[in-house]
Formats: C-alpha cells, sequence, structure tokens
C-alpha cells in the first residue's frame, strides 16, 4: 500500500513570517509610532496640564459638536445610505450610471471644494439658503451647516459598504417570505436588516470615523464661531498657529482616545451581531 503525498498549500505571497514581519513594521510606522509621539508630546504637560486644557469651555463645546454632529450625520447616512444602495442594487431606470457615479464625488473633490459649494448652496442669498431663510431654518454658519457638511462626506462609506452585501443577498429568500405570509415590514426587519447588518454597521462607523477628522469640507459653512459653530480640528489648528503645541497635542490625544474607544464598542458590536446570526 502506497502512502499519499501530502499536499503542500502553495501561496503566491511569502510565508506567515515575513508577511507578518512586514505588516507589523507599516503599521508600527505608519500608526503606532506617529501616535505614540502624539502621547508622548502631551505628556508633558502633565495629567493636570491636559485635563485643564480639555476642559476649558471652548473645548468642552468643540468635542460636543464635533462628536455629536458626526453621530446624528453618521445615523442619518445609515438610512439614506441604505435606500441609496438598495435603489442602485434592485433597480434599473435611467441614469442609473450616473448617479452612480455621482455617489462617489465625495471621495474624488477636494473637501475645500465642497465646503465652499456647501457654503454658497445654504448660505442666506444661496439657492437653497435662500429658501429656508423665511422659514427661520438658516443652515450655513450653524451646527445644522456642520451636519450637512458630514452627512455630504460620509454616505459614499455607507453606500459602498452595503451593496455587496445587497448584492449578495438572494431575492428567493425574500419571495419565500412572502410566500409564507410575511409583510413587507416582516421581511424587511427579519430577513434583509440582520443579513446586511454588519455591512451595515461598518459603513457606518466608517462615515462616523471621517466626519469626526473632517476638516476641509466644515471650516467652510461652519463659520468657525468659539462655543457655537467651531469643531475640535479647526481647534487644533488654531492652537498650532499660536505655537501652542502641547495643548493641540493634549486635544489631539483625547480625541484619540474617545475616537478609539467609540470604534472599539461599534467593532465589538459587529462581532456579537456577526455571531449571533451564526447562531441563529
Amino acid at each position: 500500500m502506497k502512502r499519499g503525498r501530502t499536499r503542500r498549500r502553495v501561496g503566491v505571497l511569502p510565508g506567515f513570517g515575513p508577511t507578518l514581519g512586514i505588516t507589523v513594521f507599516m503599521v508600527s510606522v505608519v500608526v503606532v509610532i506617529p501616535l505614540m509621539g502624539l502621547f508622548v508630546r502631551s505628556a508633558g504637560l502633565g495629567f493636570g496640564g491636559v485635563w485643564e486644557t480639555v476642559t476649558t469651555p471652548r473645548v468642552l463645546a468643540a468635542f460636543r459638536l464635533s462628536f455629536g454632529a458626526s453621530l446624528i450625520a453618521a445615523t442619518i447616512n445609515a438610512v439614506i445610505g441604505f435606500l441609496v444602495a438598495w435603489t442602485l442594487v434592485r433597480y434599473e431606470f435611467p441614469g442609473k450610471r450616473v448617479v452612480d457615479a455621482l455617489v462617489d464625488l465625495p471621495f474624488a473633490l477636494p473637501t475645500a471644494v465642497s465646503g465652499i459649494a456647501l457654503t454658497a448652496l445654504f448660505a442666506p442669498q444661496g439657492w437653497v439658503g435662500r429658501l429656508l431663510a423665511p422659514l427661520g431654518l438658516p443652515v450655513a454658519f450653524t451646527p445644522l451647516g456642520v451636519t450637512v457638511a458630514l452627512v455630504f462626506i460620509g454616505l459614499p462609506f455607507v453606500v459602498r459598504t452595503l451593496q455587496p452585501a445587497l448584492m449578495d443577498l438572494d431575492a428567493e429568500v425574500e419571495e419565500a417570505a412572502a410566500v409564507l405570509g410575511a409583510g413587507r415590514l416582516q421581511i424587511l426587519s427579519k430577513v434583509i436588516v440582520p443579513t446586511v447588518l454588519p455591512a451595515l454597521l461598518t459603513g457606518t462607523t466608517l462615515a462616523f470615523a471621517r466626519a469626526v477628522g473632517e476638516y476641509g469640507s466644515v471650516v467652510f459653512i461652519s463659520g468657525n464661531m468659539p462655543n457655537k459653530t467651531e469643531i475640535v480640528p479647526l481647534l487644533i489648528v488654531a492652537k498650532l498657529e499660536q505655537y501652542d503645541f502641547a495643548g493641540a497635542t493634549a486635544i489631539g490625544a483625547v480625541m484619540l482616545v474617545l475616537s478609539f474607544a467609540i470604534l472599539l464598542a461599534v467593532n465589538l458590536l459587529q462581532g456579537w451581531t456577526g455571531r449571533y446570526r451564526e447562531g441563529n
């Protein structure tokens, strides 16, 4: 009896050791070392100095606006992005390719250009702003304007993340649910949403992360009024222009910790959702 040969798996890329080494090296150089430098520089203030810097009314107001507007914008993008992705995947209509290309426009457009365009559109004398002004709904130079800008730059993340998941969703499953007597709302809540929920959470998280650090598209439409429409990235730039490097790094370090904590919580929720789906 001949002994069977052991089939060796041949990979295209180098083995585990070299690829892991390259990965760790690149992540360290590109991500870990710069971020560690941020903490080292802010540590020069000491805990008391950092606390005093980040708890001033101006800084707290900037944090509330940045994270609050980012959360609202990401939530809006989760709903609108789902509808846009669903339309692009499930329906054929004239101009579909144009709409599909327009979704990617915030990716390609320089953020400063998008900020100028939104400001011109929603300013009191703009095309949309002049219609909203008589209704008492100013957009430009208000927190609402900041949210609008963050919705604009975050929408593609949700749409492009959801599209592959919706493409993999078999329409026959929905038809089977309908045959069994499920209504539209039941099919949506029991079949479609649970299936694409991990992708939806991923896209929403990416939109939130992009919104928190956005600068160019917000700096024009916000008006940059301290304690009202000033975002954290702008405040950091202002600190740097005043040569307050320690204060800027302290604010940046706190922002990094808060952003990482929120993203970690969302990723843990996403993992739990995936395991829950597999268990059911």
